[in-house]
């Protein structure tokens, strides 16, 4: 059975495991692996892939790592 320590030990390594793959990883590269995306300003802008719709209402933050769905709220 692990101890507390050897449990803290794990987390705290998952923990910095992932924070070091997010500081190495664009979300714009990734995500325009799988919706085209145009430049937006500061930001980029696409289809959104999580329904369907005409006018482009997904937006990718390149300076925040985020995204977000104006149109489905995702």
């Amino acid at each position: 059975m692990s101890s507390g320590r050897e449990i803290f030990k794990q987390l705290l390594f998952m923990s910095q495991l992932t924070d070091d793959i997010l500081s190495h990883t664009d979300i714009v590269d990734i995500v325009s692996k799988y919706v085209p995306l145009k430049r937006a300003g500061a930001n980029f802008s696409g289809n959104c892939p999580f329904h369907n719709e005409k006018t482009p209402s997904f937006v990718v933050s390149p300076v925040k790592q985020i995204f977000k769905c104006f149109g489905c709220g995702k």
